[in-house]
């Protein structure tokens, strides 16, 4: 018999909200306390979950790493970072492309934020890649992709979620998820002998090094020195992964206090080393990561709801048991999971599919004794591909205002890394132990 019960009522009017564009948040605000007045419960109870659901130290680690993400990309570092694998890598086959594929990870491990990535990356690289022969459509869409990757390389926001949702250990899912991100690197990788590359621009340099030496006024400086040159400059922020990701492994901090080293970090860097902030533009970092930070805080807060919701009015125990009576098969299970994720990621952002999906897939996780670790670094390749595909792949539009192109011929051109992402996402489900060699390892 249909379930016309309130949390499906409330899961089909979220649907519906969506659907006339009303915000995210308000559209799970909206629809949870409906829900909750269907089933009777007062109003007055509402503020109590919503406060519960937002005040936990680990959510601390959102605003602080996005804040980090923001100084690093004012400061400059994201510059300096390009130039310096342009020098060392650009001479290799894909030229800039594989520059831009390595920046990508790289800057992952300072962000943790898709679209601040696009912001903080996207021009260097897709500047450097249209000099090289590429399409400006193909190198908005490497970057687009490769940015998407922030929510797999740790630190990411979206995995510091998870582990609040599952109750996982934050520092064990940024260990498992280092070899993963480095496969999907090298899938994205993969695609770029296939790219199209046409002659490089009128007036372009005739290498990559040529033109780091105008940029520095370096014109006769040989390649070791141009290297060491970009080092120095770069050094500070190639150590930030280290600064970062150390001292968690290390046990000195925990991944929320980390948020706040690395803030404090890049604040050093900009103001005293290489004094490219000043108490303004410091000012500017601040307002954009609050606004940033405010908008991913109140999916949180909505969804904290919607999720009790889900829970006392047994939507789990539901579509659980649906889920688990599809099929006996773990890897189809697993692939009806992938197909949910990556169809709501073309509607919804990765934050909101987790509250929304993750109190249905967890206890099917449990029954299928599956490592939850594991599953969260899965979930999140799964989630990643939603921020570069239509209609709602904010990547894209960031992309597509920064370069002028239209969202649908940007998307067109992901079409490659669409299919490597993919190629990624079963390579993860059918090899769960690559989650766990680092993991066992450090032990």
């Amino acid at each position: 018999m249909f379930d016309i019960s309130a949390g499906t009522q409330m899961l089909i009017l979220f649907g519906l909200l969506l659907a006339l564009r009303v915000p995210v948040a308000f559209s799970l605000g909206i629809s949870a306390i409906y829900a909750m007045w269907q089933m009777g419960f007062g109003l007055d109870l509402v503020g109590d979950l919503i406060s519960s659901g937002i005040t936990k130290f680990s959510l601390l680690a959102i605003p602080f790493f996005i804040l980090a993400g923001m100084l690093m990309g004012t400061a400059g570092l994201a510059d300096r970072m390009v130039r310096f694998f342009r020098i060392l890598i650009g001479s290799l086959p894909g030229g800039m492309g594989v520059v831009g594929v390595v920046v990508s990870l790289f800057w992952g491990a300072v962000s943790g934020s898709g679209p601040a990535s696009v912001a903080a990356i996207g021009p260097m690289i897709m500047k450097g890649m249209v000099e090289d022969g590429y399409s400006r459509a193909y190198a908005a869409a490497l970057v687009c992709t490769g940015a998407a990757l922030s929510i797999v390389i740790p630190p990411s926001i979206g995995l510091v979620v998870y582990g609040v949702i599952a109750e996982v250990s934050i520092g064990s899912l940024f260990i498992a998820a280092i070899l993963p991100g480095i496969v999907m690197g090298l899938m994205m990788l993969a695609t770029l002998p296939f790219a199209r590359r046409g002659a490089p621009p009128a007036g372009a340099p005739e290498t990559l090094a040529a033109q780091h030496r105008a940029e520095t006024g370096q014109d006769d400086a040989p390649w070791g020195a141009q290297l060491w040159q970009s080092f120095r400059e770069a050094f500070w922020g190639l150590l930030t992964p280290v600064v970062i990701l150390g001292g968690i492994y290390v046990g000195i901090f925990t991944p929320t206090e980390a948020a706040i080293v690395a803030a404090v970090y890049a604040m050093v860097l900009g103001l005293f080393v290489y004094r490219t902030l000043d108490l303004r533009t410091l000012m500017v970092s601040l307002q954009e990561s609050a606004r940033a930070s405010a908008v991913v805080l109140m999916v949180v807060t909505f969804a904290s709801l919607f999720g009790w919701v889900v829970t006392v009015d047994d939507v789990v125990g539901h579509y659980s048991q649906a889920l688990l009576a599809f099929s006996d098969s773990p890897m189809l299970i697993l692939m009806v999971i992938a197909l949910v994720l990556l169809i709501a990621g073309m509607f919804m952002d990765a934050i909101t599919i987790m509250f929304i999906c993750l109190p249905i897939f967890l206890p099917v996780v449990h029954q299928m004794g599956w490592d939850p670790v594991w599953f969260g670094i899965f979930l999140s390749i799964t989630l990643a591909i939603g921020l570069f595909t239509p209609p709602v792949g904010i990547n894209l539009f960031v992309a597509a205002n920064m370069t002028g192109l239209t969202l649908e011929r940007i998307a067109g051109a992901a079409i490659p890394f669409l299919i490597a992402s993919l190629a990624g996402i079963l390579v993860v489900g059918a090899w769960p132990d690559l989650t766990g060699y680092l993991l066992t390892w450090m032990k």
